[in-house]
């Protein structure tokens, strides 16, 4: 793009004459960007405001982007807020995906990226740490490597997690947790380490660092650059984005770029900055960090119409005059001459034998679990959640009667509704208290290619069942024979299914919104809401379904509640017969007195439900791989929507 209008590239004619006029070096590894720009379309209005929302408007985010960096070099990419950093950094990283509004060549040593190559060649650390807060330093980089190498053995694998600690210089501290807002752990620099080195296991040529020093003290942020300087100087690219950098560290950089509105108004070393800031009339005073101060001068003052418009007037200055340097035509010209040159080596894709998908899912469980099995509290709640519940129901109901004037039939109706509606609850609780966390570490790591999102949901799922299975057998054990429901084993067996199936349905409807909504607090308020509807629909316990109108029975038969609530009340009133005060007394002296037996019952309000029960048990119980599978789907959306 840019490359087709330049003068440097008009004066070169030939790959051939480049390669003759410039110097013959010991070719390395290399990645050259041309010409990179990225416009996205936003919508004019809120979305509530129709004839406004369907008009767009377009944004240029990067204008024409190039540069070129070779092996052993560090180069920093400063501007102010919203300049594209972040976003330059997502288009040489392949992140953007290949789409209309995307233009230009991102090169390693040469050769053009092909769309499949950008994740397996670059590596890249974002702005935040997604790491799993129960795990150590070496457990964290131990299960990557494992995620990453199939092919090494044990000792092979420890001794690459023993290097990469020691060359980041977590060994000292290899077995703390890594903690979290909650509770302590290892500091914020220290994160941002263990971070570079999940990256650095797989032996990356090219490094992309969004903001490393974010939130890190200046000590720290400086110790952070130095190490990234040291890792470079090793034979890397490491290519970082960096915010406010203190004047110490202007000598470790090798190469700085500034961007402003999408476009890079200077790249070179910081000499030449320097040199060329001064050309242009504005030098740095004496005693002033020149990161800061060179930022603030091809920054845009919004504070009023008429700065912006001076200070806006000043960086289109300095880019055209960059733009016609001879900085600019020589990064150009190496582009040109990089492509051309044979003798490069191959693309340095990074060390990767990426392990069969079953080992995946394999070491995805192991990681969960052992991370999650160090939550006390939260291993406690899991399993005594659902008797919480019970032990309250059973205070209030005590025992129950078979007495219709002392609430037989009520106090059992009463019972069946909160089984139905509570489990379902309890299951959403777990998802949205557990999963997020492990869906962002799917997200950053599906994109470096570990694994796939629905991997780590699976492993989830699998990880999740046992807690269910015994949280709700300790739950099914105390109120069925605390409270006397049907005393027969077998239907204490219906019971316990039913409620498991219930309290499984619910923590998978909750994963299947968060395939698709972000927010945790959004999804359990939309889950709250999605089980109290099927409640009220389903159950025919607040009003029967044959009362119903027409759209709400439709929705009752894809409503679980329906299911499970008829199996429970037939479970629990076939074969119950009634007293009306008292066992000699007669049914028909009071009007309340009009069953005598639970089969009266259930043919008066659950017609059918007799000879549906084992077709409504399988149902309910086919909801369970139904929404698994829909769960699984919503995760594979999920990743195509992100990877656009």
């Amino acid at each position: 793009m840019s490359g087709g209008s330049s003068p440097a590239l008009e004066r070169s004619s030939s790959c051939r004459h480049m390669s003759e006029t410039k110097a013959v070096t010991q070719p390395g590894d290399s990645i050259s960007v041309q010409g990179i720009s990225y416009t996205v379309r936003e919508h004019v209005g809120p979305w509530w405001n129709l004839s406004l929302y369907y008009k767009k408007w377009t944004r240029q985010i990067l204008k024409d982007v190039s540069f070129h960096i070779e092996s052993g070099q560090i180069m920093g990419i400063l501007g102010n807020s919203g300049s594209g950093k972040t976003t330059l950094l997502d288009a040489i990283s392949g992140r953007l995906g290949q789409k209309d509004n995307f233009f230009g060549e991102v090169y390693v040593n040469g050769h053009q990226l092909k769309k499949e190559q950008f994740r397996d060649c670059v590596s890249y650390v974002p702005q935040s740490d997604t790491l799993l807060s129960f795990l150590t330093i070496q457990e964290s980089l131990t299960y990557t490597a494992l995620l990453t190498l199939q092919k090494c053995s044990n000792d092979l694998i420890k001794k690459k997690v023993d290097a990469v600690m020691a060359e980041l210089s977590l060994s000292h501290i290899a077995d703390k947790i890594i903690g979290s807002r909650i509770f302590a752990g290892i500091s914020g620099g220290e994160k941002r380490r263990v971070s570079i080195a999940a990256q650095l296991l797989q032996d990356p040529k090219v490094m992309l660092l969004d903001e490393p020093t974010t939130g890190l003290d200046s000590l720290t942020a400086n110790q952070i650059v130095s190490l990234l300087s040291e890792l470079a100087h090793r034979g890397r690219i490491v290519i970082i984005t960096i915010h406010q950098p203190r004047s110490e560290l202007f000598r470790l950089f090798d190469k700085i770029a500034i961007m402003s509105f999408g476009e890079m108004v200077f790249c070179g070393n910081p000499m030449e900055m320097i040199t060329f800031f001064s050309d242009c009339g504005y030098s740095c005073p004496e005693q002033s960090n020149p990161f800061d101060f060179y930022v603030d001068l091809t920054s845009v003052d919004t504070r009023s119409k008429e700065r912006e418009l001076e200070t806006y007037s000043r960086v289109q200055v300095i880019g055209s005059a960059y733009k016609n340097s001879e900085i600019f035509s020589e990064v150009l010209a190496t582009i040109e001459t990089t492509k051309c040159m044979k003798e490069l080596p191959p693309i340095p894709f990074k060390n990767k034998d990426s392990p069969s998908t079953f080992y995946k899912l394999w070491i995805l469980l192991r990681r969960i679990t052992k991370n999650l099995s160090r939550d006390k509290m939260g291993i406690t709640m899991r399993l005594f959640q659902n008797l919480l519940f019970g032990l309250f129901v059973a205070f209030f109901l005590l025992r129950l009667r078979n007495d219709l004037l002392k609430g037989a039939v009520q106090d059992r109706v009463g019972l069946v509704y909160q089984c139905v509606s509570a489990p379902p609850y309890t299951g959403m609780l777990n998802a949205v208290a557990l999963f997020p966390p492990l869906r962002a570490i799917s997200d950053q790591e599906s994109k470096d290619g570990l694994y796939k999102k629905w991997q780590m949901l699976l492993a989830y799922i699998v990880h999740f069942l046992p807690f269910s299975v015994i949280s709700v057998a300790i739950f099914s054990t105390f109120i069925y024979w605390t409270v006397g429901l049907y005393p027969d084993a077998s239907r204490f067996g219906i019971f316990f299914a039913v409620i498991l199936a219930s309290h499984i349905i619910g923590e998978l409807l909750t994963l299947v919104v968060l395939g698709v909504v972000q927010n945790p607090q959004i999804v359990q308020s939309g889950v709250v809401l999605l089980n109290s509807a099927g409640v009220i629909v389903g159950t025919g316990l607040v009003r029967t379904i044959e009362e119903m109108s027409p759209p709400f029975k439709i929705l009752s038969y894809i409503s679980s509640q329906r299911y499970s609530s008829e199996v429970l009340i037939v479970n629990e009133f076939h074969g119950l017969s009634f007293t009306c005060g008292g066992a000699n007394s007669s049914m028909s002296i009071n009007p309340m007195c009009i069953f005598s037996h639970g089969t009266e019952f259930i043919e008066k309000h659950f017609p059918g439900a007799l000879s549906r029960f084992h077709i409504n048990f399988l149902i309910l119980y086919a909801f369970v791989p139904g929404l698994a599978i829909i769960a699984i789907l919503s995760f594979k959306i999920r990743e195509i929507i992100i990877s656009r």
